[in-house]
């Protein structure tokens, strides 16, 4: 019986457009019935869309949420804002299963979760104790990777967690980087290490159905500033051996998504287009000559390398245009704008309709997006 269901929906799927085709083939891996899977430009839309959420708790008729009811919204990502002070672990583990339910499709729920300084899950809510990457690095022992990974991992599992947006697998190139080597966030500045170390962190997540996001490609270890504040132009400091990690764990079939850095390299951009808005960085470097075929994601479009020098539309448009997946706007950079869901699920529309980005674009994140939304366990 379900053969010849499927069977059907396959003599539907042949009269459509590719695109349509892709769409509708899609949902009925994802889903039991196309009814219940309204796929459309709008979904395809909202499922490239990840938003920080405003508050601790759903409250009645929140926006967000019925955002992602609609299809609008196809990830969140979330902050320590989001964590209550007592009863912490519940009252969040609550959060995302509340956020989980509203969704038809699986929702991508998102902690930046590297240990050390960049730990959202704090000892003083009641979780359990990290360390920097470059502790790790320091100590040359991967057991203590895996034992630290397996914590993290379990740890966001318990929560509803489904993507960490780590390991970080920059080099520590520039030891006066304010953003990656200061903070402790490199395993080391030898790329056979960090592919190691990384290597284990991975597949410690994968263990627990945590997807990793390794990050910042192509490169942020060489950098002498912060693109949460302004552009970091990398050109006279950036080093060929920064993409080493990334072809290291691609060829070895560890990487299923990447984050992009917004930092500036005319050495591979002679545009001097921030990385997460550059074609020859994200398709011509990672897809076509990494050769990775996974989700791209964006870091966050409100950092203050983009927002002070690109309109939001023309950021949207560029990042599309260069390959990135999943744009992510966390609503949580001090000054910066709020970017509601609909102003970007409009802009990425009309982008479409205009002829500017093609509906078989949007259709190629869809389904790299829902690909890696079916390996969620």
């Amino acid at each position: 019986m379900v053969e010849n269901i499927f069977l059907k929906r396959t003599k539907v799927c042949r009269s459509l457009s590719v695109t349509s085709m892709l769409v509708l083939c899609l949902s009925l891996i994802s889903g039991p019935s196309c009814s219940q899977q309204p796929d459309s430009l709008d979904i395809m839309i909202g499922q490239m869309i990840m938003v920080g959420f405003p508050s601790q708790k759903v409250i009645a008729d929140d926006p967000t949420v019925q955002e992602i009811r609609d299809g609008k919204v196809g990830g969140v990502v979330l902050f320590e804002k989001n964590i209550e002070n007592t009863n912490s672990y519940t009252r969040l583990k609550q959060l995302t299963w509340s956020l989980q339910s509203a969704a038809e499709q699986p929702l991508f729920i998102a902690l930046d979760h590297e240990g050390g300084r960049v730990n959202r899950l704090k000892e003083k809510y009641g979780f359990p104790k990290t360390v920097s990457a470059q502790y790790l690095g320091k100590t040359g022992n991967l057991d203590s990777v895996r034992f630290y990974g397996e914590i993290y991992a379990s740890t966001l599992a318990g929560l509803g967690f489904n993507i960490n947006f780590a390991p970080v697998v920059d080099l520590s190139i520039n030891k006066n980087n304010p953003v990656i080597h200061k903070i402790e966030r490199s395993y080391s500045d030898d790329p056979d290490s960090v592919t190691l170390f990384a290597e284990q962190m991975i597949a410690a997540h994968d263990r627990f159905g945590v997807i990793s996001v390794v990050k910042h490609f192509p490169g942020h270890g060489s950098s002498h500033a912060d693109t949460h504040l302004g552009i970091a132009d990398v050109t006279d400091y950036w080093q060929q051996k920064e993409t080493e990690p990334y072809r290291n764990l691609i060829d070895n079939g560890r990487v299923r998504a990447v984050m992009t850095a917004h930092i500036v390299n005319k050495r591979l951009d002679p545009e001097g287009l921030p990385g997460t808005l550059s074609r020859p960085i994200v398709t011509g470097l990672l897809r076509n000559e990494l050769n990775f075929d996974g989700v791209v994601f964006s870091d966050d479009m409100q950092m203050h390398a983009i927002t002070k020098y690109y309109g939001l539309e023309k950021a949207i448009k560029l990042s599309i245009q260069a390959g990135v997946d999943v744009l992510i706007f966390s609503n949580n950079i001090p000054a910066s704008e709020e970017r509601t869901v609909d102003a970007v699920h409009r802009i990425i529309k009309e982008l479409v309709r205009s002829g500017e980005i093609t509906e078989e674009r949007i259709a190629q994140s869809y389904a790299r997006i829902m690909k890696l939304k079916a390996s969620i366990r």
